[in-house]
């Protein structure tokens, strides 16, 4: 499938910014799933001033504000063709190690009610106990926009059954590392059925299986990732794959908006 993509973010600041740096992920890169092409990063406000890969192996551009600004706008936009695996993606590549993906973070470390989801996935082999997590992860965090907080942990997301696909992805690999296997965060794009206009990036989880590799799950969405959907950046957790994190000096009270298109090319 081709698909074309164009993803906005504009930050409004009351005062104006004195120095800023921000490190964005928010360019996917070719692998056995997808082919980019055509992508490019345009600033107002900012300047590139490095990109680099990190240690999961993501694109990183390292950008500057200007001095005195009061509004940063980040417009990534590109093609990219992708196929359909069953959410096969494959062997682990990169300079972390495999068993690294089975450390629990802040944001992942599991309590009681993630420990007790966990023990009721059940299944005859590793991928079939993944479904089962999925779906059981799916029945016990309701999707609901708008009340889950940004720093919520797993475990915050299943005491308020409640939460997104940013929740969904850390119930799973909470889980998921509880039972022993490697998991990982995954931002990226999903071409919506309904719709082309979206105001968030997308996440899902990858747990490794003997035999197949680093397979993704879509808890939010009860599937595995198909030609429908882009990896931009993978983590521990979301902190690790956030589109755009940073610093800056001055620009006090930030406002945010975000605005993506996630259309197939005709």
């Amino acid at each position: 499938m081709n698909l074309t993509i164009q993803h906005t973010t504009t930050y409004r600041f009351e005062d104006p910014v004195t120095f800023g740096l921000q490190q964005v992920r928010m360019t996917p890169l070719t692998n056995d799933v997808q082919a980019v092409s055509d992508w490019v990063i345009d600033i107002e406000g900012g300047k590139i001033e490095t990109g680099f890969l990190d240690h999961h192996r993501n694109q990183v551009d390292l950008i500057s504000l200007n001095r005195g600004v009061t509004e940063l706008i980040l417009t990534s936009h590109g093609k990219v063709a992708t196929c359909d695996t069953n959410g096969v993606l494959g062997p682990h590549l990169g300079p972390v190690p495999l068993w690294l993906f089975r450390k629990q973070t802040d944001r992942t470390k599991p309590g009681p009610n993630t420990r007790r989801l966990a023990r009721q996935a059940e299944g005859d082999t590793q991928l079939a106990q993944m479904h089962d997590l999925m779906a059981q992860v799916a029945e016990a965090v309701e999707y609901k926009t708008g009340t889950s907080q940004s720093d919520w942990t797993a475990e915050d997301a299943v005491t308020e059954g409640q939460g997104v696909c940013q929740d969904h992805a850390h119930v799973f690999i909470s889980c998921a590392r509880e039972l022993g296997l490697p998991a990982r965060y995954v931002s990226g794009y999903l071409m919506m059925d309904d719709r082309t206009d979206q105001e968030a990036m997308h996440a899902w989880a990858e747990a490794f299986i003997d035999g197949l590799g680093w397979v993704g799950f879509d808890v939010s969405n009860a599937q595995c990732p198909d030609e429908r959907y882009v990896r931009v950046a993978t983590g521990l957790d979301y902190s690790e794959a956030a589109p755009v994190i940073g610093t800056r000096v001055g620009g006090a009270e930030e406002s945010l908006s975000v605005q993506i298109q996630v259309a197939q090319q005709q």
